[in-house]
């Protein structure tokens, strides 16, 4: 017993050690920027923002996206993102081209059935099992269209012939581009479609979301050390985050 409590201390230890020498990135929310925009984006803005400055469930003394959120910077380089890629994550993305998928923005609500089977295809991601509500049939959303780039709720897809087989939706919020839910068709995982859904979005990012420097996937300590690999494959790191609401 004391033996597995010491290795839980040196544990966290090491992960307070590496979590202090995070880098620290500042992301701007823009939220003045929808004040013209339909409501929606200024309410969904407000509460990413007080979720991102509630209190840790595991960790009380800080805020739940503080350290360790998973970013990928985009402004701050010259390159593509497929080009900063390392050999193992750009094969991913060629094999997927290869076998013929093709990347698209999509309207969820156009695509509800293929959603069903891309979330019905396994009940367990990532060593757990599925939230019970997506493996009910998806209804659609009443998400408006957004009046200005700077907020907005789009989503992306990826293409099997004209079956969707892998779907994110992402917040675009001022300099972040969030991505809020990501799921692939287990069949068609190991085809690289993920990797390929990832890359493509980066890309749409720049070309139509310029003001976007910040990519993010997820929190990178609260995944599994393999979604950490993962992470960082297709280059999204720790970070420290100051967030600023821009009223």
């Amino acid at each position: 017993m004391a033996a597995v409590l010491w290795r839980r201390l040196d544990k966290l230890f090491s992960i307070g050690k590496e979590v202090r020498a995070l880098p620290l990135v500042t992301i701007d929310l823009m939220l003045s920027r929808a004040e013209d925009n339909h409501r929606f984006f200024r309410d969904v803005t407000l509460a990413f923002y007080r979720q991102a400055h509630s209190r840790h469930p595991k960790f009380p003394l800080i805020s739940r996206v503080k350290y360790g959120l998973a970013v990928c910077q985009l402004a701050q380089h010259e390159k593509s993102y497929f080009d900063r890629l390392e050999p193992t994550g750009k094969r991913n993305i060629r094999k997927a081209i290869k076998l013929g998928y093709r990347f698209a923005p999509i309207h969820y609500n156009h695509h509800l059935l293929d959603i069903d089977h891309i979330h019905q295809s396994t009940r367990v991601r990532q060593g757990r099992a599925m939230d019970e509500r997506l493996l009910r049939n998806a209804v659609p959303h009443g998400n408006p269209a957004t009046r200005d780039k700077h907020h907005d709720y789009p989503y992306f897809g990826v293409f099997r012939g004209d079956r969707l087989v892998a779907y994110a939706g992402c917040l675009v919020a001022g300099q972040l581009c969030s991505i809020e839910h990501i799921y692939g068709h287990a069949q068609f995982q190991q085809d690289g479609i993920v990797p390929l859904l990832l890359s493509s979005t980066a890309d749409y990012l720049q070309a139509h979301y310029p003001h976007v420097s910040y990519y993010t996937y997820g929190t990178y300590y609260g995944a599994t050390p393999s979604m950490q690999r993962f992470k960082r494959k297709f280059l999204f790191e720790p970070c420290r985050v100051n967030w600023r609401l821009g009223r």
